[in-house]
């Protein structure tokens, strides 16, 4: 008997995962698991939540994406969404903010790798009958130039004989434009017809994909302005949840340009390493001379 159970046991193990049904009411973002040629979604755990109020310097943007935001939740015709630029200056907590401001209007949001969108039709079924309004989030899409899954989402994205679900939306971070990797070489196949630049066909298919997303949004490094901006609001920020008092002086300023130096990039990531960084060396300062 005890060999029998323990067969048993190895074949619940290996069975497909069956996991529980998700309370969408107090769940507001999961994540796809992949799991054979389907899977699963696993609730999320929020941490602190970011807020439209912190992604600051990039008004454009976030009017851009807050506007088809707003229009998806609301019902109405809204469009995929390609955030794509520098790394660091805010893609990935704008979309966080947006389910922050829009949670409790019905907007829930649903991580996915750019390796799973493979499994998207399975996806689909699963939330394609329920009340909320979804967001499809893959974040750092890419893909190489030997890599064919692009296809695969060009597919998904506008060209499918199935209809897309109203209530599922993609947005997408990308360090790439065009997604793909753009070669010197690929601009040989070019021709001129009757006088017009006509690009070639390795062209196309590059631009092709990123041509799926309705709504651009193009993300800049930060000026030395916009950065020490982005400094002081999260120095406001991270100060505020300590009660720790501190003002803004040149040598706070030199500091945080040192920071950035030292890292070769300002942006809006690393002001708020920064802020943690010096805020908790203060508080270290203070216990030490307390003790």
């Amino acid at each position: 008997m005890q060999r029998v159970l323990s067969v048993i046991d190895r074949f619940e193990r290996a069975g497909p995962h069956v996991p529980a049904a998700i309370d969408w009411q107090q769940v507001h973002a999961a994540r796809w698991m992949a799991e054979g040629a389907g899977g699963w979604l696993r609730p999320l755990v929020m941490g602190s939540e970011a807020h439209l109020r912190d992604v600051i310097g990039v008004d454009r943007q976030k009017s851009l994406l807050q506007a088809n935001t707003r229009q998806f939740v609301q019902g109405m015709p809204a469009n995929n969404a390609l955030l794509w630029g520098a790394r660091g200056t805010g893609k990935s907590s704008l979309v966080r903010a947006l389910l922050a401001e829009y949670a409790d209007q019905g907007l829930r949001l649903i991580e996915i790798d750019k390796t799973d969108l493979l499994h998207l039709p399975a996806l689909v079924e699963q939330i394609r009958d329920l009340p909320w309004r979804f967001l499809l989030f893959c974040d750092d899409l890419a893909f190489e130039a030997d890599d064919s899954a692009y296809k695969t989402l060009k597919t998904v994205l506008d060209g499918s004989v199935e209809t897309a679900p109203d209530n599922l939306l993609l947005y997408a971070t990308s360090n790439r434009r065009h997604l793909l990797p753009e070669q010197r070489s690929d601009n040989q196949a070019a021709k001129m017809v009757d006088g017009e630049l006509h690009p070639g066909e390795a062209i196309e298919e590059k631009i092709a994909l990123s041509d799926r997303f309705g709504l651009w949004v193009s993300f800049y490094p930060f000026s030395q302005e916009h950065y020490l901006a982005v400094v002081q609001h999260w120095l406001t920020e991270v100060a505020a949840q300590y009660q720790l008092e501190w003002a803004w002086d040149d040598e706070l300023q030199l500091e945080a340009l040192r920071w950035a130096l030292s890292r070769g990039n300002r942006n809006g990531r690393c002001a708020s390493q920064f802020a943690r960084a010096w805020v908790g060396r203060r508080l270290l300062e203070q216990n030490q001379a307390g003790a």
